[in-house]
C-alpha cells in the first residue's frame, strides 16, 4: 500500500452476509488488517490484506502465505480487535471501519467491539462498525450531518454514560436538547426521513445505529 492511504479497514472474525459493505467501503482504499477469522473474510471476497493479526483461535483455514503477521499469545488482555486497532494506531492511521465485528455467535465479543468504538473516539480517531445493513458510530459532544439516508431505521443511545442529550433533526420523531436515559430506550427506533438529517450531542456520549432497509 502506498503512503497516500490514510484510512485503515479492519476486518473481525463474523462472517459477511454479502459483499454489499465494500460498495461504501472499498477495501482498495484501506490499509487492511484482518483480525484473526476475518482471514476466511478475505479469501471469501479475494481480497489480500497488509496485516495480519490475532491468536488464530477463530481460523477455520491456514493462514496465507507471504503477508506480514503478528501473532498473538492466546492469554491476553486485549481482544484480537483492539490489537488490531491499537496496531493501526502504531502505524499512524486515525480513522477506522470495522467489519466483522457485529452479530456472529458471541455476544460478548459485539459488546467488546462497541467498547473499541468508544475507546477510538476517546483517542480522537474517526470510526464505524459495520455490515452490510448496519452502520454503529460513537458521537461524543459534537454534530453529525446523515447524508442518503432517508428511509433509514436510527437509534441513539447513551453508551458509557448514564444520560446523554441530543437534538435531531430530519428524523420522524424529532428532539431538541433531549435528555436520553440508559434505564428507558427512548431512542430507539426512530426513522430518518430528511436529507440531510442531523444530530447533535449536547453532553454525554450517544451510540448512533442506522439500519438502512435496504
Amino acid at each position: 500500500m502506498g503512503n497516500e492511504i490514510k484510512r485503515c479497514m479492519i476486518i473481525g472474525s463474523v462472517p459477511l452476509a454479502d459483499r454489499t459493505v465494500f460498495k461504501e467501503y472499498p477495501p482498495e482504499s484501506f490499509y487492511l488488517i484482518c483480525a484473526d477469522g476475518g482471514v476466511d473474510t478475505a479469501k471469501t471476497y479475494g481480497l489480500r490484506p497488509d496485516l495480519l493479526i490475532g491468536d488464530f483461535d477463530s481460523l477455520r483455514g491456514d493462514l496465507p502465505a507471504g503477508i506480514e503477521t503478528i501473532r498473538l499469545k492466546p492469554e491476553k488482555d486485549d481482544t484480537d480487535m483492539m490489537a488490531a486497532v491499537r496496531e493501526g494506531m502504531r502505524r499512524g492511521f486515525r480513522e477506522f471501519v470495522l467489519l466483522g465485528a457485529l452479530g456472529g455467535e458471541r455476544f460478548d465479543h459485539s459488546i467488546a467491539n462497541l467498547c473499541v468504538l468508544q475507546y477510538l473516539a476517546e483517542q480522537g480517531c474517526r470510526a464505524v462498525l459495520a455490515d452490510t445493513k448496519t452502520s454503529v458510530l460513537l458521537l461524543k459532544s459534537g454534530r453529525m450531518v446523515l447524508h442518503g439516508l432517508a428511509g433509514a431505521t436510527f437509534s441513539a443511545f447513551p453508551f458509557g454514560c448514564s444520560v446523554c442529550t441530543v437534538s435531531y433533526e430530519g428524523m420522524q420523531y424529532p428532539l431538541d436538547e433531549y435528555p436520553l436515559r440508559s434505564d428507558f430506550p427512548l431512542g430507539c427506533s426512530n426513522r430518518i426521513i430528511g436529507d440531510p438529517a442531523q444530530v447533535v450531542v449536547h453532553s454525554g456520549d450517544a451510540l448512533l445505529i442506522i439500519q438502512k432497509d435496504a
